[in-house]
C-alpha cells in the first residue's frame, strides 16, 4: 500500500520528517555532523544519528499528532498514544514507537511501531492485535489485596527486606490473552545473592490471580580481568582529576566502598595516571563503559544508551564478596561486585556491554523479561556483548563467540555460554521448541545466540581468533554466514524498529527479515541468509 497521509497535518509532519532526514544526510556527507557513520553500514535504511535536540523535536512533533494517528490506526475513543521514540532512516522512512493508555491507564503490552516510508508506504508492528477494552475500570480486588499478593510473590522468590515501593498502580494488562484490568505492584528488596530486587507483579483486578511477574534488575556475570594500559576519558576539577567522561555523555564511575546503596564516591586522582588498589576496578569499569558507548555510536549510530547523548554511571566495589554485576534501569546505572573474597572485580568489557545493552533494550523494544521474549532480551545482550568484544579487540580479551569465558565459574575453565552450540553449557537450548518459553531466560536465549552465530559465521567447523567452533543445524543443512558486521546491523535494526515488548521467536524471525529487507533488499543474499539461519534453529 502506498503511503497516504490521512490529514493535511500528518502530511506536513511526514514531509518535515523526511526533509529533516535529508538535511542530516547532507550534514554527514559534507562533514558537518558530529560523527560520520561507519562506512560498512548501509546508507538507505540505516538509522540516522540525530542530535539530542533533533530527537527531542521529532518526539515532540509526533506527540502533537497522536490524536490523528490514533484515528488512522482505528483505536477506540478511550485509547491514547504516547510517543516513546522516533527513528529516521537515511531513505526518509520514519519509525515511530508508541505506548498506549486506556481511559488514562497504562496498557502493558499495548506498544506498537508505525513505519512510514515515502517509497514503500505505511505498516504497523503491534505487540498485541487484541482490541484494547475492559468492561469497567473499577477494580473488584482492592489495591491492598494486590499489594499483599505481590509481597507473597516476592517472598516466594526469597526476597529479603521486601517492601512495596509505592501503592499499586491500576493498569490494563494486554501482553497476553484478552486485555483485563489489573494492578501492578513494584516490590523492592534484596535477591538471595545480594542483588537488589525490583519485582514487578501484575495482579488481575477482578480475580486477584497473578498474571505476570518480572525482575527489573537484570543480572549477569563476567570477568574481573584488567584491561591493562588504556586511555580514559577524565575531567579536571581544581587540582585533581576524576572519572567523568565528558566525551561520552559525562559518564561517571564511583566507588561504593562495599556499600549497597547510593552512588558512593566519585573516583579521583592527583596526576591523571590511574590504577592500583581500588582504582583498578574503576579503570576497568570506566573503560568498559567507554568501549560500549563507542561501539554503539560508531557502528550503529546510537548516541548513548537512550540515544539522547546522556551517559549512565557505573558503581564499583558493590557489597561484600558479591559475585555478579547488574543493570538497573531505575537508576540508569551499572553496578559491579568484587567477586569471591572481594578479590576479583567483575569489571570487564563484556560485562559492561551485556548489562548496558539491557538498557538499550529497555529504551527500544523493551522485550518482556519472561518466556520467549525474555530469552530474546538476554540474547540481545549476549549478541552485543560479543560485538563490543570484537570491536574493542584488546590483546587480553580478543573477540570470540563465548560468553563469560574468563570467569572460570564452573571451575574447569569452561565458558558460561557458547553461541555456536549453546547446549554445550549443559542447560541452554540449541533450537526452538514449543517448550522454550518455560526455560530460564538465560537458557532460552540459546537459539537466538545460535541464530546470530550462524548468520555471522555459518555452520560447521572453523577457527576464529584461535578458538575452535563447530556449529550444527536443526535440519542438517549447511548455512553460509554473511559476516558479523552485517549480522549486527540486522539485529540492531530489528530491535530498534521492528520488535515490541511481546516479540517471540516467530516474530523475531519476521523482525529480522524486515530489517534485512530494508537494509539489503528482499532478493539479497543477506535476506535469504536470515531465513536460512532461522530455519537452522527450527524457526520457520
Amino acid at each position: 500500500m502506498r503511503l497516504e497521509a490521512s490529514t493535511p497535518r500528518k502530511a506536513v509532519r511526514l514531509t518535515a520528517l523526511v526533509a529533516s532526514a535529508a538535511m542530516v544526510v547532507v550534514a554527514v556527507q559534507s562533514g558537518t555532523a558530529s560523527a560520520q557513520p561507519d562506512p560498512t553500514r548501509e546508507s538507505g535504511a540505516t538509522a540516522l544519528e540525530l542530535t539530542p535536540a533533533q530527537r527531542v523535536e521529532a518526539i515532540r512533533s509526533a506527540q502533537a499528532d497522536t490524536a490523528s494517528e490514533a484515528r488512522t490506526l482505528g483505536l477506540g475513543a478511550a485509547e491514547k498514544l504516547v510517543v516513546r521514540d522516533v527513528v529516521k532512516d537515511a531513505d526518509g522512512t520514519v519509525h515511530t514507537r508508541y505506548e498506549r493508555t486506556y481511559q488514562g491507564l497504562p496498557v502493558l503490552g499495548g506498544d506498537l511501531v508505525v513505519h512510514e516510508s515515502p517509497a514503500d508506504g505505511r505498516s504497523v508492528t503491534k505487540a498485541t492485535t487484541a482490541r484494547i477494552a475492559v468492561a469497567s475500570t473499577d477494580a473488584a480486588v482492592a489495591a491492598s489485596t494486590a499489594k499483599s499478593k505481590a509481597l507473597k510473590a516476592a517472598s516466594a522468590e526469597k526476597t529479603a527486606d521486601a517492601a512495596a515501593e509505592n501503592a499499586p498502580r491500576k493498569v490494563v494488562w494486554a501482553a497476553s490473552g484478552t486485555p483485563v484490568l489489573a494492578w501492578e505492584t513494584v516490590v523492592k528488596g534484596v535477591q538471595p545473592d545480594g542483588t537488589p530486587s525490583e519485582l514487578h507483579v501484575v495482579t488481575d483486578a477482578a480475580t486477584g490471580a497473578e498474571l505476570f511477574k518480572d525482575e527489573a534488575v537484570k543480572t549477569g556475570t563476567g570477568t574481573g580481568k584488567y584491561n591493562g594500559s588504556v586511555t580514559l576519558g577524565t575531567t579536571k576539577s581544581g587540582t585533581t582529576y576524576n572519572l567523568t567522561d565528558g566525551g561520552r555523555g559525562n559518564h561517571k564511575t564511583y566507588d561504593l566502598n562495599q556499600g549497597t546503596s547510593g552512588t558512593g564516591t566519585l573516583f579521583t586522582d592527583a596526576d591523571d595516571v590511574w590504577g592500583g588498589g581500588r582504582q583498578t576496578a574503576g579503570v576497568d569499569a570506566h573503560y568498559g563503559a567507554a568501549e560500549t558507548w563507542d561501539f554503539y555510536k560508531n557502528v550503529v549510530g546510537r548516541n548513548g544508551i537512550k540515544n539522547n547523548g546522556v551517559g549512565s554511571y557505573s558503581r564499583t566495589h558493590y557489597g561484600n564478596s558479591y559475585v555478579n554485576a547488574f543493570w538497573q534501569d531505575s537508576c540508569f546505572c551499572m553496578t559491579y561486585g568484587d567477586g569471591s573474597g572481594n578479590a576479583n572485580a567483575l569489571t570487564s568489557i563484556d560485562v559492561a556491554a551485556h548489562e548496558m545493552t539491557h538498557g538499550v533494550t529497555a529504551a527500544t523494544a523493551n522485550l518482556t523479561y519472561s518466556g520467549e521474549s525474555g530469552g530474546l532480551n538476554e540474547a540481545t545482550s549476549d549478541i552485543f556483548a560479543t560485538a563490543v568484544e570484537f570491536y574493542s579487540n584488546t590483546s587480553t580479551d580478543p573477540g570470540d563467540y563465548l560468553i563469560g569465558e574468563k570467569i572460570n565459574i564452573n571451575g574447569d575453565g569452561t565458558p558460561l555460554r557458547y553461541m555456536d552450540k549453546p547446549s554445550k553449557d549443559g542447560a541452554s537450548r540449541d533450537y526452538w521448541s514449543s517448550t522454550l518459553g518455560n526455560v530460564d531466560v538465560h537458557y532460552s536465549s540459546g537459539p537466538a545466540n545460535h541464530f546470530f552465530y550462524l548468520l555471522s559465521e555459518g555452520s560447521g567447523a572453523k577457527t576464529i581468533n584461535g578458538v575452535s567452533y563447530n556449529s550444527p543445524t536443526y535440519n542438517g543443512a549447511a548455512v553460509t554466514g554473511i559476516g558479523r558486521d552485517k549480522a549486527i546491523q540486522i539485529w540492531y535494526k530489528a530491535l530498534t524498529t521492528y520488535m515490541t515488548s511481546t516479540t517471540n521467536y516467530a516474530r523475531a524471525r519476521t523482525a529480522t527479515l524486515s530489517a534485512a529487507g530494508a537494509l539489503y533488499g528482499t532478493t539479497s543474499a543477506e535476506y535469504k541468509a536470515v531465513g536460512a539461519a532461522w530455519t537452522a534453529i527450527n524457526v520457520a
